[in-house]
């Protein structure tokens, strides 16, 4: 008797990655062969940021993430009504300084 199932993946969720990191802001840029997203934390009165987390995919990975967060909003919108998005004025960006400055 042959077994069809699909094999499971066992995900692990370390303590420190699962307490998150919150962000107000990403920064989405491009190549031909992969997507590069940095979450940015700012807070109110303070005129330097730092990018808390940076994520890089591929093109294939970043169109089913934006399939999956579009899915979910609109869940989310059928349970809790229409997400409001406030305009924002346009926020100048400086990426001051080098990869891995602290």
């Amino acid at each position: 008797m042959e077994d069809n199932k699909e094999p499971q993946l066992n995900i692990e969720l370390d303590q420190d990655v699962a307490e998150g990191i919150y962000s107000n802001l990403a920064i989405i840029n491009h190549s031909v062969s992969e997507f590069i997203v940095d979450f940015v934390r700012i807070l109110p009165g303070v005129p330097k940021a730092k990018v808390k987390s940076r994520i890089i995919l591929t093109p294939q990975h970043a169109k089913r993430l934006a399939k999956a967060l579009s899915d979910n909003v609109h869940k989310f919108e059928q349970a809790h009504g229409e997400i409001k998005d406030y305009e924002q004025p346009p926020i100048p960006l400086n990426f001051g300084g080098t990869t891995g400055e602290a």
